[in-house]
């Protein structure tokens, strides 16, 4: 089968992410002695500096791993909750009804600092000053800056000179955009890193203490300080064009702290596929693999017709239920057992049928979910004018969108690390994005704006309340074979995240694909459901498929309904993966947009 690059083969250790330099600096980690943890702790900093559009310091990041020692596969959540002040009526009072997909009022506690830290305070074991080195070098000194970061910053050069000024002092330079290649610097955020290492290592020399004074002093300290002042004082303008306040203080940051929790697991002919909670949108992938457990996916061509169809109505019906049913656990009774369940999928696989389906059809469970308004999804528009306030709220691929198109939008990262020992982690960071919300200049990096994906609708099972997590579409993935660890994949991609994942994993296990192979092979989305991002739209029947499939394909799918858009031949995903299989390391990463490299030996 056709591969861009090889699968990479090794029993040392690998490392595969969206960037290279996470890559290589992640196998840095690994040839000093450090373990898994120690590696994507690193990598997972470079990204904050070389990916700034796709995540940063005040984003969410959600971690799958396994710690060889204990032989547990657990979860990280680092999706932190909604402000206390962040009601539905306070949203209404300042005229939405939905909640803005940039600007202050969008963002939520930043969890990325805090799950960093506790996963590598807890299974790391090399120093935070040594581990920081590399990353505060990159945003002192530079780094070669990406054609994808100058696109972005270009399309919010306005908003940035006109109402967001600490953004314009990071990001703009005195002749306007940087340029593809060149050096770039966030000295701001090399000091408020270089502050934090500082004020750790003066407190103890303990490794542990180190690290959990470093979290103090991001959600207690002077962090949490300029944070809550930042949020106390601007009044800036937003997506809707007006200026608003933060809803975040202090005080929200003090009381959060990450966690760890079981994944939701799903086995499926031989594998046990781990995802996070409902609280993310893990559970499509499991439900979409429980749809299609039944259907002889082997017989069908992997860049078929008949495989593309099969895999889009699985997936129509599985989001339908993340929108009906999903939501933070705290707060809901999310009937997972149900939804994962023999009798309800093989009732609800009899949907699948020749035709696309254009409806929107999620289960019934009698005392769950909610009455979801899919006429208003489908009615609002599309396209966000470039002239609002805060430029690409949505974590999706546009189709025929290149990292080089003034329309490139916000995004996310992905990486997966494997050492010697074997342990194994995947990480999806995320959040933080430079073209969504104003820049704390102080600190060199912005919020997140994650809660715009929480409704204001309280029937909502991911409606917006006090504490409760907004349903992220942050989803890594990890795989167990007979009890052991096997395969760690993902991609950024938002709302398509699960889908690529889906279409990847389904030719590894049934068509024999090596994840090069797998990675490589032509790809698709449907936009059939709502966005999980603002203005939170929906396009039934929606389609969009790499042309890389051919016209025979592109007519069947056309002939059975489908809503086709061609996407260009390489557009759909970012994916990695790494997979240890009989002592031998395997990983693999994404060609598409010219960043994602896999390394190891």
């Amino acid at each position: 089968m056709f591969t861009t690059r090889p699968e990479i083969h090794g029993t040392f250790g690998a490392a595969a992410s969206t960037h290279w330099l996470a890559s290589q600096s992640a196998m840095r980690i690994l040839e000093l002695g450090g373990n898994a943890f120690d590696a994507a702790f690193t990598a997972g900093m470079v990204l904050q500096v070389v990916e700034p559009h796709m995540n940063g310091p005040g984003g969410d990041v959600p971690m799958i791993y396994h710690d060889a020692t204990s032989g547990s596969t657990r979860v990280i959540c680092g999706q932190a909750p909604l402000p206390a002040a962040a009601t539905i009526q306070a949203y209404k009072d300042q005229g939405f009804d939905l909640v803005p997909g940039t600007g202050l009022l969008a963002a939520v506690v930043p969890g990325a600092f805090g799950a960093w830290m506790r996963m590598l305070r807890d299974m790391g074991s090399m120093k935070l000053a040594d581990l920081m080195e590399v990353p505060i070098k990159y945003a002192r000194k530079g780094y070669p800056i990406t054609p994808a970061v100058c696109s972005t910053i270009a399309a919010s050069e306005e908003t940035f000179r006109k109402y967001w000024p600490g953004s314009e002092k990071v990001y703009l330079r005195e002749n306007g955009v940087p340029q593809p290649g060149s050096l770039f610097r966030n000295k701001k955020l090399a000091k408020t890193w270089k502050r934090i290492v500082q004020e750790a290592t003066a407190m103890s020399n303990d490794r542990a203490d180190q690290i959990d004074h470093a979290i103090h002093v991001f959600y207690k300290g002077f962090v949490a300080e300029e944070i809550d002042k930042f949020c106390r004082e601007k009044i800036l303008p937003d997506v809707s064009g007006k200026p608003h306040k933060a809803l975040l203080t202090g005080n929200d940051m003090a009381a959060w702290t990450p966690r760890y929790e079981a994944p939701v697991t799903y086995d499926y002919h031989g594998y046990t596929i781990c995802k996070c909670g409902p609280w993310s949108q893990g559970p499509v992938l499991l439900q979409a693999l429980a749809l299609l457990r039944d259907i002889d996916i082997a017989a069908m061509d992997p860049n078929g017709a008949d495989f593309v169809h099969t895999v889009a109505e699985a997936m129509k019906l599985a989001y339908a239920d993340r929108e009906v049913f999903y939501g933070d656990p705290d707060f809901v009774d999310v009937p997972l057992d149900r939804l994962l369940s023999d009798d309800y999928n093989a009732a609800r696989r009899t949907l699948i049928g020749e035709k696309s389906s254009n409806e929107f059809r999620p289960g019934s469970i009698e005392g769950h979910g909610w009455n979801f308004d899919y006429s208003a999804a489908c009615g609002r528009d599309m396209e966000i004018d470039a002239a609002v306030i805060g430029f690409g709220s949505r974590e999706n691929d546009q189709p025929k969108d290149s990292p080089e198109s003034p329309n490139h939008r916000s995004d996310t990262c992905h990486l997966d690390v494997v050492d010697r020992w074997g342990n194994m982690i995947s990480v999806t960071p995320s959040g933080g994005w430079l073209q969504s919300s104003p820049v704390i200049s102080s600190l060199g990096f912005c919020l997140g704006s994650r809660a715009q994906m929480a409704w204001l609708d309280e029937k909502s099972p991911s409606a917006v309340a006090p504490g409760r997590r907004p349903r992220t579409t942050l989803t890594p993935s990890f795989v167990l074979r007979d009890g052991e660890p096997y395969m760690a994949f993902g991609t950024p991609g938002g709302d398509q995240q699960d889908q690529w994942q889906l279409q990847m994993l389904l030719r590894h296990i049934h068509h024999g694909m090596n994840l090069q192979e797998a990675i490589d092979a032509p790809a698709f989305h449907i936009d059939h459901f709502a966005s999980s991002f603002y203005p939170r739209q929906a396009s039934p029947g929606q389609l969009v498929l790499e042309d890389r499939f051919g016209p025979d394909v592109f007519a069947e799918l056309n002939r059975r309904g489908h809503r086709i858009i061609d996407g260009g031949d390489w557009s759909e995903g970012r994916l990695s993966a790494i997979s240890v299989e009989n002592g031998i390391i395997k990983a693999a990463a994404n060609p598409r947009g010219m960043q994602g490299y896999a390394v190891g030996r």
